[in-house]
């Protein structure tokens, strides 16, 4: 006989079991669901009027205006793969940084970073810095699986780096605000891009034959000449930024707008590269209507299953089970759920598990005294190596699709091990240093309600009055 207690971990065995499956996770999760919601009203476990909560969840999510940032940031990033300005500052930071050993993979970073706060998709930054540059680096002697490493966690920079999709979406499911998410993510974006380039200079000290300089010939461009190149790529990128994440910042525009602007400006962006045509703006709202149908999908699948593991006090097995493995520290937590998220990462992408799991782990990190802001970025994060391992590392495939035959594909997986490593030492030095995501967000006012003292005019001179 099933009782009520062991309702939940029926409910999230099954969970893994449809999703270790292969069938599409968002229909999935609702049969799940809804299976397990008909199980409960049967068992008494609670009344089928709990079940009429699931239409006004769903319209919630349907008429939810942020997650109106989605389609928006997603053409953006579709417009901007295609309009030539990833070609324009790649060959700008390629002549700049060409003259020193790993230059090239130094621009690949930069660039990555660049186009991360533009485009806010990983797609588009791998697969347009891997068309240009990849064959740029074979050509000049660089190491197989230290230049699709590079590119391939480049791309992946653009999930930390706002105005990151990712982020957006925590931001709903942990019930604060984009703004503060983005304003989190700075710190983290700024140590990662810190660490990719700390690691080529390293490398390029240890085994300078892995990425040689280019050589004078290949440098074409110098001075003026040069220096008109990369201006020419990055003044419109950082006006587009500024477009998007500054009058968020400044309070200007909501996210949902800012991303409405942001893909105004990829269109103008287009139209400067003289490449603005209607194939060009068709193909972008293919690819943000595939994407958004999958994430509205995947939100109404998890919303269907969440309310029924909730209403089987599936949130307190949660936390009981949680607490009891770390002794309720908050470190020991933290350590725990990003172990958990790291190895779910190998069968779910990013999506999937910010729908799907933070909404379990949220309520128990809260109770614990973390910061949600901080627990967001810092899964966030995590998630970057979904992009990045096996087997549905897609950043990897992505590479793989565009890659030159003479590639293997043991380059591309082997060299992505390294950098999976630096992103997990992001993930911990955020665990004991969570100063690098909260010092970015506005501190609150703390008010001493004893010692306001209110006074209203008129009511002491009759008082006095009164006295005399």
């Amino acid at each position: 006989m099933i009782t009520m207690q062991m309702m939940a971990p029926l409910m999230f065995a099954g969970l893994v079991g449809v999703m270790l499956i292969g069938f599409p996770v968002a229909f999935s999760l609702a049969a799940l669901g809804l299976v397990s919601g008909f199980v409960a009203i049967e068992l008494g476990f609670f009344p089928a009027q709990f079940m009429s909560n699931l239409p006004l969840r769903v319209f919630g999510i349907l008429s939810n205006d942020l997650l109106l940032a989605i389609p928006f940031f997603t053409f953006m990033g579709a417009i901007l793969e295609r309009c030539g300005l990833a070609e324009d500052l790649l060959e700008g930071t390629g002549q700049l940084f060409g003259s020193v050993p790993g230059g090239l993979a130094y621009a690949v970073i930069v660039v990555g970073a660049v186009l991360g706060a533009i485009t806010g998709t990983v797609a588009a930054s791998v697969i347009a810095m891997g068309v240009i540059s990849l064959p740029i680096m074979m050509r000049y002697g660089y190491n197989h699986r230290l230049a699709t490493g590079v590119i391939a966690a480049s791309g992946t920079i653009t999930q930390v780096i706002p105005p990151s999709l990712v982020l957006v979406v925590l931001a709903d499911q942990l019930g604060k605000s984009v703004g503060d998410m983005y304003a989190g993510a700075i710190g983290p974006s700024i140590a990662q891009v810190a660490l990719f380039m700390g690691f080529i200079f390293i490398l390029s000290l240890l085994k300078p034959q892995w990425m040689p300089p280019l050589p004078p010939e290949a440098r074409q461009l110098r001075g003026w000449a040069l220096w008109r190149r990369v201006l020419w790529g990055m003044v419109p990128s950082v006006v587009l930024i500024f477009l998007v994440l500054g009058t968020i910042f400044l309070g200007l525009a909501t996210p949902t707008e800012a991303g409405a602007m942001g893909a105004v400006g990829a269109m103008v962006l287009a139209a400067l590269h003289r490449r603005l045509s209607w194939k060009l703006v068709s193909e972008g709202m293919a690819s943000t209507m595939r994407l958004t149908a999958m994430v509205v999908f995947i939100l109404i699948g998890s919303t269907v299953f969440t309310l029924v593991f909730q209403g089987v006090d599936g949130g307190v097995w949660i936390e009981h089970m949680l607490t009891s493995l770390t002794g309720g520290d908050p470190v020991t937590f933290l350590i725990v759920v990003n172990i958990f998220v790291f190895f779910l990462a190998f069968f779910l992408d990013f999506f999937e598990i910010a729908f799907i799991i933070i909404p379990l782990l949220a309520p128990t990190a809260a109770k614990l005294g973390i910061d949600l802001v901080w627990f967001g970025v810092l899964l966030c994060v995590n998630m970057q190596t979904s992009f990045m391992h096996p087997p549905f590392g897609f950043a990897l495939f992505y590479l793989r699709g565009i890659a030159p035959k003479e590639v293997k594909s043991s380059d591309i997986y082997l060299g992505a091990i390294p950098w999976v490593v630096l992103q997990l030492l992001l993930v911990a030095v955020l665990i004991f240093w969570p100063g690098m995501v909260t010092s970015w967000l506005d501190k609150p006012v703390n008010v001493d309600t004893n010692a306001v003292k209110i006074e209203v005019q008129g009511f002491d001179d009759d008082d006095d009055k009164d006295k005399k």
